[in-house]
């Protein structure tokens, strides 16, 4: 866990309108039943299928990631050329995107994601509180 202060908060923005032929957008309660709708929109879209999907589908995760670094780097104006290129915002905006992405992955891989999250998620949180002591890889 890092001791750098985080970034100032500020007021949500409003949402962007889906297009017709985006899936719907559900409430927070409805994570996993959003996660399968996308999985389903992507599959029935996919250029391509099989392993080849599946691989493509994962390591769209790095672009993702990558995303993250660039609104790191311009939210600092890391890159003195360039200056300030984001918001705090923007970071979290493509945070997200990480997260959905990891999630509809992981949706490929297995129909019972839900359940596989759950419990790598309770593992991570045992033994990240207590018995692994601070310092712990909670991967």
């Amino acid at each position: 866990m890092s001791t750098q202060p985080r970034p100032p908060r500020s007021a949500p923005t409003e949402p962007e309108a889906a297009g017709p032929s985006e899936p719907e957008a559900a409430g927070p309660t409805d994570l996993w039943a959003t996660v399968d709708a996308l999985w389903t929109w992507l599959d029935a879209n996919a250029a391509h299928g099989g392993r080849e999907g599946l691989l493509l589908r994962v390591l769209k995760l790095s672009e993702e990631v990558g995303e993250v670094a660039q609104a790191v780097i311009g939210a600092t104006g890391q890159n003195p050329r360039k200056g300030v290129t984001h918001t705090w915002e923007d970071v979290q905006g493509e945070l997200c995107d990480v997260a959905i992405t990891a999630l509809v992955a992981l949706r490929t891989l297995t129909p019972e994601a839900e359940s596989v999250f759950a419990g790598h998620l309770a593992r991570v949180a045992e033994r990240s509180s207590g018995s692994a002591g601070a310092g712990a890889d909670v991967r």
